[in-house]
Parts: C-alpha cells; structure tokens; sequence
C-alpha cells in the first residue's frame, strides 16, 4: 500500500540525524538514487529539496500544459545567464523545476535515448564502466512502457518494435500520446519524402532518423509520472527513508584527514529561514543539477581559488575545473497557419480558460479525449548533411579553426576532435541536429491569432561546440551565481543553427505537409522579413531558446583533462563527495536529458552499494 502523502519535518530529521547518506537534492537523479539505497533497511538517507512538496496539484500532474509553468515563482527557478555577448547580449531564463522532483515535474515529457556510440564515448573520454550496455540496462528496469490499444497507430509508431526496446515493469509509465494529430502526420511523412529515415533503433541505440518518442504519461490516470510519482511516493513510508522539503542546501561542512583528502561530516541548510546542520555519516551525493551542484561545491570551498577568494568563499580545495566545460542545448521554433480545412486540436486552445476547463473535463473521460491528450511527440534526429549541402563545408572550416588555437582549457581539445570526428565518419554520422513538432503555437516574437490553428516546427542542436561555465560571486547561498553560458562563442554553432532554418522552410514547403499549411504559405515566425543568412542569424541570436538540458559543469573526466570527478562519481581530493546527476556528463549527447539524469542514478547507486555497502 502506497503511504500517505507526505514529507518530512524538520522535527523528524533532527531526531533522525545522523544519516549515513545525504543526497542534496530531490529531482529526477536525487529521488531515483534515495530510492535505489534506501532499499537497504540497514542504512539512512536523507534527501534535501529546496522546492515544495506539490503531490497533488493538477498543473504539475496533467499533460500538455508545455511551457506553462515558466517562470511561475511556486514551479520555476527561472534562473538567469549572464547577457551573452555572442547572443546579442541577452540574458537567457532557464526554467528549473522549483518542486519535489525537479525538473521531471515541469518538463515536456519527452522519453528519448542517445545514441549508444555517445554513450560509449563516456568510456572512451577514461570512465570504465560507463556505457550504452550499462545505459540500457539501468533504463530498461525502471520503464514501465504501456503500447496503445490503436492499431492503426502501428505504421507511424513503430509501435511491435518500440515494444521491445522498451521496459515494461518499471515505475516510470511511459506511452505515446493518446491523440497524434493529422499534421504531424503529414510532417513525418514529408521527412520520409526529404529522405530522412524511419529510426531503426530509437530506443536501442540508434534514433537516428523519424519516430514518434513515447511520454512520461501513466495511461491508467492520463497523468505525469515523474520522479516523485515512481521514486518517492511508493517509498515514502520505509523509516529508512526522509526527504525534506522547502530546505535550500547552502553548502558541505568537511574537514582534512592526515591524507589531505577532504572527508564530508556535514550538510547546511535553511529551513523556514534557520540554519541546520545535518550530520553524515558515510556520504554525500550531490544531486542537484548541473546549475546548482557546482554552485554548492563552491560554496563549500572547492573550486578555483582565485574566484572563491574574490566571492569571500574560505578555500578549502583549489580546484580551477569545477563550474567548467558547460555545455547546453539550442532551439529555435518556426511557426506556420495550418489550413482552414484542418480540424485537429491544436495546444493554442488551451490558452482560452473556458476551452482549458472544457477539456480538462474530456480528460476525465474513458478513455480520455480533448487538446490535454496532445503530446510533443514527432522527432527527427539528422547528422548535418542530411539538411544542408554547405555541411561538410562547415565542418571543414571548423576543423581548420580549432586546429591553429594554440591554447586550449584541458581535456577541450580532445572533446572537439570527438565531436568533429563523429560529424565526419560515413557511418553512424552524429546526429548533431533535431527537429521536433509541436501541434500548435509555440514561437516568437509575432503572437497568434484568435481563431486560427498552427504547428510549430522546433530546430535544435545537439553538440555545442562553445563551452561555458557557472561561478558563484558571493559567499552567500541567496545569490544566484554567474551562469554564463556563452551561446554561440564557436561560429559553427550559429552556422549550423542557420542552416537548420533554412532546413525547416524547405520541410514546410514538402508534401503531404504543404498541403495542409494555409494557402498561400503563412509563416508567423521568423516571417517573410527574416530572409538572408544574416538575418536568420540575428533572429536566432535574438529568440532562440534553451531545451533546458545543461550538462558538463562537473565533467566525469581524468583530472587532467578537465575533470571534477571520476569514474566513480566521487570529487578528486575528497573522500566521501559524489555527485550523481547531469553535471558529470563530459560530452553532450543527441538526446533529451531525462532518460539520462535516471540511468546516472541508477548506475550511481550500483557504484555506492558496491563500494560503501557491500564492499
């Protein structure tokens, strides 16, 4: 039987402490790796969220509701970049989930693997262990992929192959969309006439090519299932077991041992505007994103010694690499009027609160209907020359670039060679591009009409080359740190950015797609004005976005070449500091992150009980 709903109190935890793991952070990883260690009735965990608990509330746990929470103080972090000098000098938001189970709470729900050779080049970059055969395994026992009951889906969907790709038994739920509209799919047909393929393997290492992603939806509820709903909740009644809430990490207590090594004996944190300090007495795994973990590092003194002692931080470990080597996620949205003719739901409707409430009462319905079963759901994963004939040109030009810098930060050289050498090869090309449909208005700056109905097709990139990086200024927890992730540094990213554009114009102009575009073509956004490429560029340099999958600022690398952690996920120069989320991952990947974040923590849990608990 499921427990009641419910956190932690404070009372509860001071009466508890010591606890032998403490886990900063309960998102996606933090929740997933407390369950997995909480499974030992002979160890204590305790997880620490900064968010609110929010089990309940039907804007986290109804789907189609993309976007809506954004910067929403009670959901959202809405944390700021700094202006970005190559982006016409804006400052970007990127939205964070602001609620137990981070950012599996707001996100888009989109369930997509990489491909397994990136996987594989964790391994390669010196991570044993780390690869697509561990991936696949971690993921398969937590998915619990439900087929849908249509049969007609089967030709688009792929649905018998899915089947056995897919984990059945698992917490997480996982099914397509209830509703695939006719537009999209027009528009997966018209990626079969540009030539792009059917995925053969989307979800057992090879998505390159179409397919339509399954969703992190439970089709018995129509609901989200996310961390809390598949980690937190069935578990919340082991005694082993505390998560609380609403209590903001400000950084690690450690002390020296006579081997120099940095040993974790404690965890402050605010809580209803006090400050706690919660022993630990085996570990601490730091869980809280590739934003917030670094930032936490700093505060506890490790990190670069010349910018914590500007912060006012006391310095406890120099260590330059720690907040480097950011690495992010780029799109940009090209909105077009579908035809009069077309009748499908689209996701602008919601946005009438009168249509919102009538469609909320279709999804209770048996089974459920209305614009709440829409999904984003249409994927096309392309190596570069699969849109443009100037690809290999640009890669040309990008490897002659990169090999006359003679100074690089450790480990970048090699990163960018790997990331060249896969957009080069024959076989098994990068998918270093991505289209998405979205069945609706999603783009801007030019809003939407009353009474009309659109589809957007998203453009995204998937391995940046421009590297940031996320620094703290001030010893304060209270003050956001300086997240700079210098978009577009690298020419080859807007290059590539361009030619996806151009890309997406031709796509719409591609049957059966065209067909269902309003006559003449209307496109809203960038529109007609937004024609050379250098207009197209100072556009996505002015409206592109972030798809909100940061990774890297605490690289799982060898220490020379850039890393914070190793293969282990412990911190070098520290005994008893892991970090297990997406900050350590060296190299980003043709993929959404969630499916990531999960199977770190999964093998993050394998590593602990081998090492700590078995060992």
């Amino acid at each position: 039987m499921m427990a009641p709903k419910k956190t932690a109190t404070i009372q509860e935890v001071l009466h508890d402490a010591p606890f032998d793991f403490v886990i900063v952070g309960g998102g996606a990883a933090g929740l997933c790796l407390a369950s997995r260690l909480s499974e030992d009735p002979n160890v204590s965990v305790l997880v620490l969220e900064a968010g609110s608990d929010r089990f309940d509330d039907p804007k986290l746990l109804f789907p189609a509701q993309y976007g809506h929470h954004r910067g929403q103080p009670e959901y959202d972090w809405a944390i700021k970049t700094t202006a970005q000098e190559f982006s016409n000098n804006r400052e970007y938001v990127w939205s964070r989930g602001k609620v137990l189970g981070g950012s599996s709470a707001i996100n888009f729900l989109c369930w997509t693997k990489p491909p397994a050779d990136e996987v594989d080049d964790w391994e390669r970059l010196g991570n044993k262990g780390w690869n697509w055969e561990a991936f696949q395994k971690h993921l398969r026992e937590i998915e619990g992929y439900q087929p849908l009951d249509d049969p007609t889906a089967t030709h688009h969907l792929n649905i018998a192959d899915l089947k056995s790709q897919l984990g059945s038994d698992g917490p997480i739920k996982l099914c397509h969309p209830a509703t695939i509209t006719q537009p999209e799919i027009k528009a997966f047909e018209a990626w079969l006439q540009l030539g792009i393929p059917r995925a053969p393997k989307p979800y057992d290492g090879d998505p390159r090519g179409a397919y339509f992603c399954a969703k992190t939806i439970d089709s018995s509820t129509y609901t989200r299932s996310y961390a809390t709903t598949a980690f937190y909740l069935p578990n919340a009644a082991r005694e082993n077991l505390r998560v609380l809430t609403s209590a903001s990490v400000n950084r690690i207590i450690t002390k020296k041992t006579q081997g120099e090594d940095l040993v974790a004996t404690g965890v402050e944190f605010v809580y209803d505007k006090q400050i706690y300090i919660v022993s630990v007495t085996m570990e601490v795994v730091l869980c809280a994103g590739a934003l917030k973990s670094p930032q936490i590092l700093e505060l506890s003194g490790i990190g670069n010694e010349a910018l914590l002692e500007k912060a006012g931080v006391d310095v406890r470990l120099n260590f330059p690499a720690v907040g480097e080597n950011l690495q992010e996620h780029m799109l940009s949205c090209l909105t077009y009027e579908l035809a009069p003719s077309v009748d499908d739901l689209t996701l602008e409707m919601l946005r009438d609160p009168q249509v919102y409430k009538e469609h909320l009462e279709k999804l209770g319905t048996s089974p459920p209907t209305g614009a709440f079963t829409l999904g984003i759901s249409g994927f096309a994963f392309v190596p570069l020359q699969a849109i443009s004939n100037r690809g290999d040109g640009i890669i040309k030009a990008a490897r002659e670039k990169f090999e006359k810098r003679s100074t690089y930060p450790p480990g970048l050289k090699q990163q960018h060679k790997l990331q060249l050498d896969r957009m080069e090869r024959t076989e098994n090309r990068a998918a270093h591009c991505e289209i998405i449909l979205y069945p609706g208005f999603f783009s801007l700056p030019n809003p939407p009409e009353q009474g009309k109905k659109y589809i957007t097709i998203v453009v995204a990139t998937n391995h940046p080359f421009s590297r940031g990086s996320i620094h703290v200024i001030s010893s304060d927890p209270a003050t956001p740190a300086a997240t700079d992730p210098r978009c577009f540094e690298e020419e080859i990213d807007l290059q590539v950015f361009v030619e996806l554009v151009k890309f997406a114009r031709k796509f719409a102009r591609t049957s059966p797609l065209q067909e269902i575009l309003a006559a003449p073509l209307k496109e809203v956004n960038p529109g007609p004005d937004v024609m050379t490429d250098e207009q197209i560029g100072n556009f996505i340099k002015s409206f592109c976005g972030t798809t909100f999958h940061t990774t890297g600022t605490l690289s799982m690398l060898p220490k020379e070449q850039g890393g914070v952690v190793d293969s282990e996920l412990k911190v070098y120069g520290t005994s008893n500091i892991r970090v297990a989320d997406l900050s350590i991952v060296p190299l980003h990947i043709a993929a959404h992150t969630l499916t990531t974040a999960y199977a770190i923590a999964m093998q993050a849990a394998d590593i602990i009980k081998e090492v700590k608990l078995d060992g």
